[in-house]
């Protein structure tokens, strides 16, 4: 007689990386847990993320009617919620469902006393941990393995989809950011791809694009500058921009990332994409602090940021501009890499 199979609701709207921290979760409920079907709640948006996840066996999506939401969760009889959001939206899905519940600690306090008194009483674990800890009254432990990423075969980026100048090798920098403050100014971040002195890919949204064409553009080759561009090429610089900001969907630009050399990346969604490869990633923070758990995980990372002010971490999420006006998080961090 087979034993009955164990239904799991994992709860988590958003956003990008945020959810990507969360596969760690699933993979280890669905391979310690016999017999269980694990089903995974999310925004629209972001059903893409986990579409190709092979532990997930069934996505429900938070559309503008959060009552039908909830109608469709309470029709599949769930035996469990893992509540990763921990907000209001999930707390009247626990109890409009009226089953057993794990929910996160999102330790709000400490992160408003670091944030507002620069008080640091955050945990040394990553969130990825903290989210673990959901699991464990299921007595369900950490494999020792990091992040999952999968892509749907038709989203893989094929070579002759690249410029000739990026189908050998290549550097990605993911330029995107939620807020302005936490994305280097455009000439910072002319400095890095200068610097990288590879062929770079710009990854972001169409949001992006614009500031993708303003740093390609400055390192343009023009057949009015043949003497300046002979110049350049005698002093060994060798970057060349392909601004794909926009131009790729969320799985493509993750294949992008995943047959990268290595990845450059303010704190934003793609990092997280990185990690899951397992690629080195080159981490830069502004307004925002690695302390707060979400720096790269289980992955060979190095951090940037600007330590020496008494201003940040600002927000535990991001302005518009920087509320001192001086950006100093950003404008005085000290780029030192080099890349084989």
């Amino acid at each position: 007689m087979s034993k009955k199979s164990l239904k799991i609701l994992i709860l988590r709207f958003s956003s990008i990386g945020d959810i990507v921290l969360t596969t760690p979760v699933v993979r280890n409920l669905k391979a310690q847990i016999e017999n269980v079907e694990i089903h995974y709640a999310t925004k629209k948006a972001y059903k893409s993320i986990l579409e190709a996840n092979p532990y997930i066996s069934k996505i429900h999506t938070l559309d503008d009617s959060l009552n039908e939401l909830v109608k469709s969760l309470k029709a599949e009889k769930f035996d469990h919620i893992i509540d990763l959001h921990h907000n209001l939206r999930t707390l009247i899905i626990k109890t409009r469902l009226g089953i057993n519940a794990n929910s996160f600690n999102k330790l709000n306090k400490e992160k408003w006393l670091y944030v507002n008194f620069k008080l640091n009483q955050m945990p040394n674990k990553h969130i990825v941990d903290r989210y673990m800890e959901t699991v464990k009254p299921l007595g369900v432990e950490m494999d020792g393995f990091g992040l999952d990423y999968f892509i749907p075969d038709k989203d893989e980026v094929e070579n002759d989809w690249l410029p000739e100048t990026h189908r050998g090798s290549y550097v990605a920098f993911a330029i995107g950011g939620q807020f302005a403050t936490k994305k280097l100014p455009v000439k910072r971040m002319i400095e890095v791809c200068d610097r990288i002195n590879k062929p770079v890919i710009l990854l972001g949204g169409k949001e992006d694009f614009d500031t993708g064409e303003e740093i390609a553009a400055f390192f343009e080759k023009k057949a009015v500058n043949q003497h300046y561009e002979q110049g350049l090429e005698d002093l060994g610089k060798r970057t060349v921009i392909f601004n794909a900001c926009g131009k790729f969907n969320l799985n493509q630009s993750a294949s992008i990332i995943k047959n990268a050399r290595v990845v450059f990346s303010h704190d934003t969604g793609l990092m997280h994409i990185a990690a899951a490869f397992q690629k080195k990633v080159y981490s830069i923070w502004g307004n925002t602090s690695p302390h707060f758990g979400m720096y790269p995980y289980r992955t060979e990372f190095v951090i940037y940021e600007n330590n020496k002010i008494k201003c940040r971490p600002c927000s535990k999420i991001g302005f518009k501009k920087c509320p001192k006006g001086h950006f100093k998080c950003m404008n005085d961090i000290v780029f030192d890499f080099w890349i084989p």
